[in-house]
């Protein structure tokens, strides 16, 4: 036999184009009513999506704007993509109107204040520009909402080009029919490739295309910028059809996962490699950079009189960085190839109702509510009646709590301005207020843990149970072409699988073809005695489907069927495998960064704002009249550079780069999960609570400690020098 020459795409498109159409025209679709398939399996599994179609059909057709032609274009192909049913026109108004009720939001609360007030001078400027940030922040998030939506469909999507190829070939080596095969992917897939698969069918009942030729060029045009081995696979697949020879029939099938799986490889070897540089980058601009520059704010806002505050604070470090961080990330992870990662739908889990569950919000509030109130007890006391309820002070020093060594300092220091209260100042505070982050932070990762251990833990028996079943699919292929019938090889199975997980499997489905009476696939299959109740994997289901279907072709068809199986998941493991040992070392130091760098440099920086505003306080206390320091000039001038009560209090400094912290996890860890596992929904939430709690307390522990020692430093400081 002379050496197979893959040939090109235009090759095999100038030389077969004509014959598959004639074959697809002449394929029957009567049996399967696809456009309602097709509606209903949207509908059920793309809820964020209807949720904006809604407000698009809604807000977004309030007033028709004009759109330029290329603009269009490109948003027109971002919602087909995204199987969105909306115009161009509609996504660009809903963006606008955002942006303006926003905008006039602000305007109208910031007017009603200063009416409220009566004067001009109180206007709330902050606030405002507060609104203004988040109106510009809400149009671009909303206008660019479809290309997010695109870029997260097909990430999805490309999770599951390797499978998709893999059930056509599979089907393919015993029926040579395309249209058939692309259905039994179809059905075989999750989502949301199967419903990309489902719309090649449904575009030609609606008359959008004549042909299914014509539907799936189509759809097969929207991977050209994205994945040409995708497309390049289909081409030879839909080329075998028209082999003559049928070994020459096999190797072009073979071929074109073969084309699928290295194009996967080169593209995710590249991006490993890319990948490092970006995103130090970001987390040395986004992270600590920041970070060190909260060191100075103390500082900063004393030598400001007050310019800077902590609303100020809030505003850079809780909303700005934040999305910066977010936009740059989010750049990155465009770049991501598909192919490789995660393909599980956990909306169709039987557990996903756990999943969703309120309840675990609920009693995750219900832990951490008391934090809370913990991290308030500064204000409480200032400002409630409950002390003296409970025939307490307001506050206390640490003199009369017999900590003398510290001086005559207050626990929770509110210094008096004018007719009101600032601060609070205090050590005491400061320690108080750290409950805030931790009972926020808590709320997330109990809550993510109880959402997601089950999910976890069938997860990880799942793929044990996979790791396994894929060993015993060669067995069952070897025993089925040595001319067994399927009825007795799962019992000789179920005996050289002892004591394995899949072992209880092949007994179940022997004992109901046995005992039962049942036929193979009802066995495997009937939905309230079938094998396949105990075992939710896709491998299995489809691997007995395969073994169903081609068995009605021959024993050996099913046989080659089902080794041909094995290998190619054993092929598809071995690069999975290969790729995340290459992402390994990118991932550990990102989550190293992220959960023991930032929060430990986080907190060393919140432990020096207390030394810098103890000593300033101090300062202000002291009795040492107008003498002078050496290298400064008098102590009245430093007191005049230095006020306290301009200050920016530790205790909010905390609270905002606590919250700082729990932002950035969730951000980088979403990032990395990506970067390993594509878009894992399931995974980032579990991942997200656990780093969490590492992070945050991490954080905590450090800016206790540092807040101590540094404390306990400056009052000796200073009271050896009074």
């Amino acid at each position: 036999m002379p050496a197979y020459k893959k040939p090109s795409v235009e090759e095999i498109l100038k030389k077969h184009s004509a014959k598959i159409e004639n074959q697809m025209n002449s394929s029957d679709l009567q049996d399967t009513n696809y456009s309602k398939d097709y509606t209903t399996f949207k509908q059920e599994m793309s809820a964020e999506f209807s949720r904006y179609e809604r407000w698009c059909h809604s807000l977004g057709s309030i007033i028709k704007l004009k759109v330029s032609e290329k603009e269009e274009a490109k948003v027109r192909r971002q919602i087909e993509i995204a199987h969105l049913n909306i115009e161009p026109w509609q996504a660009l108004t809903l963006s606008i109107l955002s942006f303006l009720m926003v905008f006039f939001l602000g305007l109208l609360i910031s007017s009603s204040i200063t009416l409220i007030k009566g004067s001009i001078s109180e206007f709330p400027f902050s606030f405002f520009f507060l609104c203004i940030i988040f109106s510009v922040f809400l149009f671009y998030f909303v206008s660019g909402y479809p290309q997010r939506l695109a870029n997260k469909w097909r990430l999805k999507a490309s999770s599951q080009m390797v499978p998709a190829i893999l059930y056509v070939v599979v089907y393919m080596r015993h029926t040579p029919n395309l249209e058939k095969a692309i259905a039994f992917a179809s059905q075989h897939l999750k989502y949301p490739l199967s419903l990309d698969f489902k719309k090649i069918f449904y575009n030609v009942e609606i008359g959008k295309f004549s042909t299914i030729k014509e539907s799936l060029d189509n759809y097969l045009e929207t991977w050209r910028d994205y994945s040409i081995e995708f497309i390049e696979s289909f081409h030879l697949i839909e080329s075998s059809l028209f082999e003559p020879d049928e070994s020459r029939r096999i190797l072009t099938l073979e071929k074109s996962l073969q084309v699928v799986l290295d194009g996967v490889y080169d593209k995710m070897l590249r991006f490993t490699h890319d990948v490092r540089s970006p995103l130090t980058n970001v987390y040395m601009l986004g992270v600590v950079l920041p970070t060190l520059g909260l060191a100075l704010l103390p500082l900063a806002s004393a030598m400001l009189k007050g310019m800077i505050s902590w609303i100020h604070v809030f505003v850079l470090f809780n909303l700005i960085i934040p999305f910066f961080v977010f936009y740059l990330t989010n750049k990155i992870m465009l770049l991501r190839p598909g192919g490789h990662g995660e393909t599980d739908l956990i909306e169709r889990n039987p557990l996903y109702h756990e999943y969703k569950d309120n309840k675990h919000y609920i009693n995750a509030f219900l832990i951490c509510i008391p934090f809370i109130i913990i991290g308030l007890i500064p204000f409480i006391f200032q400002y409630t009646p409950i002390p003296d309820m409970l025939g307490l002070k307001q506050d206390y020093t640490f003199s009369e709590l017999g900590l003398g060594v510290f001086g005559g300092e207050k626990l929770f220091d509110f210094k008096k301005v004018g007719d009101g209260f600032t601060g609070p100042f205090g050590f005491g505070a400061l320690i108080l207020g750290m409950f805030i982050p931790l009972g926020i932070a808590l709320f997330f990762s109990v809550s993510f843990k109880n959402k997601t251990q089950n999910f976890i833990k069938e997860r990880d028996n799942t793929k044990q149970l996979e790791k396994e079943f894929n060993n015993s699919l060669f067995q069952i292929g070897n025993r089925v072409g040595n001319g067994v019938p399927p009825e007795l090889v799962f019992g000789m199975v179920a005996e050289s699988a002892r004591g394995l997980k899949t072992e209880e499997f092949f007994r179940r489905v022997n004992y109901n073809i046995k005992q039962m009476g049942m036929s193979v696939e009802r066995a495997i299959f009937d939905q309230k005695r079938g094998a396949m109740i105990s075992y939710p994997s896709d491998l299995i289901a489809t691997s007995m489907r395969v073994l169903i279907e081609s068995s009605k072709k021959g024993l050996n068809i099913a046989a080659t069927s089902l080794m041909s199986i094995s290998e190619y998941v054993k092929n598809i493991n071995k690069i999975s495998d290969r790729l995340r040992d290459m992402l390994a070392e990118i991932i550990s130091d990102m989550k190293s960064n992220m959960t023991f760098l930032a929060p430990l440099l986080s907190g060393i920086v919140i432990g020096l704002s207390l030394m810098i505003t103890s000593i300033i306080n101090k300062l202000s206390l002291s009795n040492l009249g107008d003498g002078g320091i050496s290298g400064f000039g008098s102590l009245s001038n430093i007191k005049d550079l230095f006020e306290v009560t301009v200050m920016i209090p530790p205790y909010f400094l905390q609270i905002i780069i606590g919250i700082y912290i729990i932002q950035i996890i969730f951000i980088l860890t979403s990032t990395l999960v990506t970067i390993d596992s594509g878009e894992d929904r399931l995974e980032k939430t579990n991942k997200t609570g656990k780093n969490l709690k590492t992070g945050i307390f991490l954080y905590l522990i450090t800016a206790f400690l540092s807040s101590f020692c540094l404390f306990v430093l400056a009052s000796f400081v200073l009271g050896a020098g009074g």
